[in-house]
């Protein structure tokens, strides 16, 4: 992402096109309005909001040809971070370990990725 930018999160429209460029790699507009299944967004729908992932620096563009491909320039790690921070910061008080306890709550998760996760921790823990 650029930096000076303000951080912000995708909206579920914004999600769907990074998605794409991730999975695919730099993509026209017309190449990504065709994955989408039936009934697909309208081209101009599409290229709105590709002008607005490049605008908050989501995005960038080279011309090829008089047109645009796109590709994207966060990468999958930094949008899946910063968009948990905001889960957890608006809905569990800037809690992960409340946040945990839901997905225990809710039987999301099992005693052995519990095992594996504090696991993880510890290992991280005795490399630094």
């Amino acid at each position: 992402m650029l930096k000076g930018r303000p951080k912000s999160i995708l909206t579920e429209k914004e999600e769907e096109i990074m998605t794409r460029l991730w999975e695919h790699g730099p993509l026209f507009v017309r190449e990504i309005v065709e994955l989408y299944p039936e009934p697909r967004p309208h081209f101009n729908t599409v290229a709105t909001t590709v002008r607005i992932l490049e605008q908050k620096g989501f995005v960038g563009h080279e011309s090829i040809s008089g047109s645009h491909r796109f590709y994207a320039i966060a990468s999958i790690d930094d949008c899946r971070s910063r968009s948990l921070g905001k889960v957890i910061a608006n809905y569990f008080r800037g809690s992960y370990r409340d946040a945990v306890s839901a997905l225990v709550a809710e039987e999301k998760i099992t005693a052995e990725d519990l095992r594996e996760l504090l696991d993880m921790v510890e290992n991280k823990n005795k490399n630094k």
